[in-house]
């Protein structure tokens, strides 16, 4: 049963006690991520998780940190998405001393050395040159890019290449101060542990944490009259597309339902999606559906690494998978296979100390409320084929198709023609 505390300098606490569980993970969330960020800095919170592990005024080289978690054999990592930013070590129970005191480290007292900065720009501009040739990576942040434009949620995470040589160690120190604070941040501890002793040594291992008034993320404004299609040539051997709509936010309680749409779809070998792009078209590797609901905005996607030479019958395919979702009645037994999969994906996703860490943390960061596992699998059974009808019948409509592509094409009007409902 996990536990929520709020400690007097507003920092959350989240902990989850697992008495069997072989290791304890210490995860620390931050309302800081590309949604926060002002077109001069896009990628600083990206750039700045880097940081964190080049150095603290305790542990000054990165071979402090990077060494002194080795020497335990801990897991440990960082990541950076549109709305939060994390940090994290998992471990034996016996060293939760360890990687709180530095997870709670790097978090707190990085030093953003200029030289450590300088030479870390190259690291990132790599990674972004990666990501560049990973195509079916590329695609989904094209598709980001088609329907939010030029505002946060439209950025890459990673950020662009100009900026990411401009910024200085000022820029972090100000983005640190503005968005690393204790009433934005959450501490989440899983796995096995003492609660009593573990919350004690977190509330002195934050004390000092900074406080102050959280600068907010800008709203997404939402914006289409019409389908929209971008194209990114590239010579490839495999197309990869990314045929999506405009759904809808976290907040909406429609979103089980969206999620069922999405699975039904393209949530496995057995979805409707799969077995026909690649089952009997033999036209694609790769076929999945996804529901991504974000605070202020949301979308429900296909990806697909297809032959090039049958795009068109794909996208066609698509859509007329899109269109039966909104004319036929489910079946019930669909229906409940597709309930059956969310929910074993679900369980399965919460094996571990730093699974459960990331499921609880994720939600209370976003949302500030948490639904435990068991309420989450009644909310997902309680939906009906109705609910799935109505919510297809809300988001697959002409004017909300958006259609990325990477491959060797160049005129849009060829997709234009076959992009309709």
């Amino acid at each position: 049963m996990h536990k929520k505390i709020a400690l007097d300098n507003g920092l959350r606490v989240l902990t989850i006690p697992i008495k069997e569980s072989l290791t304890t993970t210490v995860l620390i969330l931050v309302e800081a991520g590309s949604k926060y960020e002002t077109k001069e800095i896009n990628g600083i919170s990206h750039f700045l998780e880097h940081m964190c592990f080049k150095g603290t005024k305790k542990r000054p080289k990165s071979i402090d940190i990077s060494s002194e978690l080795d020497g335990i054999g801990a897991s440990y990592n960082a990541f950076t998405s549109m709305e939060y930013t994390g940090y994290y070590a998992k471990a034996q129970p016996k060293h939760f001393d360890k990687i709180l005191d530095v997870v709670s480290d790097i978090y707190q007292n990085s030093i953003f050395d200029s030289s450590e900065i300088d030479k870390e720009r190259g690291v990132i501009i790599e990674e972004i040159n990666m990501y560049e040739d990973l195509p079916m990576r590329r695609v989904q942040e094209l598709f980001t890019t088609l329907l939010y434009g030029d505002q946060p949620a439209g950025w890459d995470i990673a950020g662009r290449k100009d900026v990411i040589k401009k910024l200085t160690r000022d820029d972090f120190i100000k983005y640190h101060n503005e968005h690393y604070l204790a009433k934005s941040s959450l501490v989440v501890l899983a796995g096995k542990f003492d609660e009593e002793e573990s919350l004690k040594k977190i509330k002195e291992a934050f004390s000092g944490i900074k406080s102050g008034k959280k600068t907010p993320k800008v709203k997404t404004v939402e914006r289409q009259e019409k389908p929209e299609i971008l194209l990114k040539h590239k010579e490839t051997d495999q197309t990869h597309l990314v045929l999506g709509v405009r759904a809808f936010d976290i907040f909406d309680k429609r979103k089980y339902a969206l999620e069922l749409l999405a699975d039904i779809l393209g949530g496995g070998m057995s979805s409707r999606l799969f077995q026909k792009i690649r089952g009997e078209m033999g036209a694609a590797y790769y076929v999945r559906a996804d529901a991504d609901p974000f605070t202020d905005h949301g979308y429900l996607a296909v990806s697909a690494g297809i032959d090039r030479n049958k795009i068109n019958q794909v996208i066609e395919a698509i859509i007329e998978e899109f269109k039966k979702m909104t004319e036929n009645r489910l079946e019930k037994n669909e229906l409940q296979r597709a309930k059956d999969h969310l929910i074993g994906r679900l369980m399965l996703g919460l094996e571990t100390s730093d699974q459960l860490a990331g499921f609880y943390g994720g939600q209370e960061i976003l949302t500030r409320e948490i639904i435990g596992p068991q309420d989450l699998i009644k909310k997902i059974q309680a939906v009906t084929a109705e609910e799935i009808a109505a919510v297809a019948g809300e988001i697959f409509q002409n004017q909300k198709l958006n259609l990325a592509v990477i491959g060797p094409f160049k005129e849009k009007e060829k997709f234009e023609k076959i992009l309709k409902l």
